[in-house]
């Protein structure tokens, strides 16, 4: 069955779903992906305080960590899916609006920055650890997700949180907006 993955970013971890069918859909997988190592903390807040040169290389390692831990649980879903004899063809990501080019301390100097820096972090990581798999990632704003995502797929916002609230009963809990969010880049990612 073809599939698509759905990555929707959170403070140190992102919500997986994986959507497949052809003429009905099924939520195949979902998942919490780490996207920190277990102890860590938001990078830029995990910074503030130190000195300008060791809050660099904090910020840096944890941008790193992140990295791998993105691609890691990426590969890791291919490779599930696969298994179960699933081809796993797209890949939709919920995406921010980007970032000024602010250095580490112009981000530590305001606290609503660090913020706003960590939110496109982890989901730029979500980005390049699709890319890294071989994915060619859907973008969708992460602020107007459901609405684009419709537009794709040819359907009326309403059609597309029915359809969203049909594949929820399919799985049960948990199945709220960050699930139902990332399942509607998933579909967005499979029509694209």
């Amino acid at each position: 069955m073809r599939v698509a993955l759905g990555l929707k970013a959170r403070t140190g971890r992102a919500i997986l779903v994986a959507v497949g069918g052809s003429q009905q859909m099924h939520v195949l997988r979902r998942a919490e992906l780490k996207l920190l190592p277990a102890g860590d903390f938001a990078p830029y807040h995990a910074a503030e305080g130190l000195p300008s040169a060791a809050a660099q290389e904090s910020v840096a390692r944890s941008i790193a960590s992140a990295n791998r831990l993105a691609e890691q649980g990426i590969r890791n879903a291919i490779e599930a899916l696969a298994g179960a004899g699933h081809e796993v063809c797209g890949c939709g990501v919920l995406v921010g609006g980007g970032m000024p080019p602010w250095s580490t301390d112009d981000i530590l100097a305001v606290h609503v920055r660090m913020h706003h820096a960590e939110g496109e972090l982890f989901r730029e990581v979500l980005v390049a650890g699709a890319c890294a798999c071989g994915l060619i990632p859907t973008k969708l704003r992460e602020k107007a997700a459901v609405e684009e995502a419709a537009s794709m797929l040819g359907l009326a916002r309403t059609a597309l949180e029915a359809q969203l609230v049909a594949l929820g009963k399919t799985v049960g809990a948990p199945w709220g907006k960050d699930q139902k969010e990332a399942a509607a880049a998933a579909l967005a990612a499979l029509k694209a």
